[in-house]
């Protein structure tokens, strides 16, 4: 005889209020971003050569705090402003 196992599944949704508030000002999440991308979230960025591996540092709201080329410099500014970093993929 077979036996199924059910798991119930619920999705939760969560606005950038949501996510701010669930880092409560504490988390910052971790992205490594070509430079071709960064005018899409960091709009006033200035012009720079294509095809650069960066990281960016983002709010729990998804607010851009920082942009740069080393991943040790962008946790070493996490940490220096008390900030958990989360590495987003």
């Amino acid at each position: 005889m077979d036996h199924m196992t059910k798991t119930n599944e619920t999705t939760i949704e969560f606005t950038p209020q949501d996510l701010a508030a669930l880092g409560g000002g504490k988390v910052a999440y971790l992205k490594s971003i070509k430079s071709d991308e960064i005018g899409a979230i960091f709009p006033g960025a200035p012009a720079m050569a294509s095809g650069l591996n960066l990281f960016i540092l983002l709010s729990a709201d998804g607010s851009p705090i920082l942009i740069t080329d080393s991943k040790d410099a962008a946790i070493a500014n996490a940490w220096e402003h008390d900030l958990e970093t989360v590495s987003l993929h």
